[in-house]
């Protein structure tokens, strides 16, 4: 078995893009957008401040939030 390769984890730590990665094609979603209006799909999204950071983690990991939970940072 090959060691796992090393990796700089300067480049984990200092990213400052996170990427959305959904197991759907552009098909997937043209079909979705066309289905939309007619569902019709409701989104919940709940915001939290910088500060408020740690608090959101525990509820997502304790499974309190329904929908998006958003970090605002600016």
């Amino acid at each position: 078995m090959a060691p796992i390769p090393e990796f700089d984890y300067r480049l984990l730590y200092h990213e400052r893009i996170v990427h959305s990665v959904a197991n759907s094609t552009r098909e997937d979603c043209r079909e979705l957008l066309a289905l939309a209006p007619r569902i019709p799909i409701q989104t919940q999204v709940r915001e939290f401040s910088r500060a408020e950071a740690n608090r959101a983690l525990l509820l997502l990991k304790q499974g309190q939030i329904q929908g998006a939970g958003v970090l605002r940072v600016g």
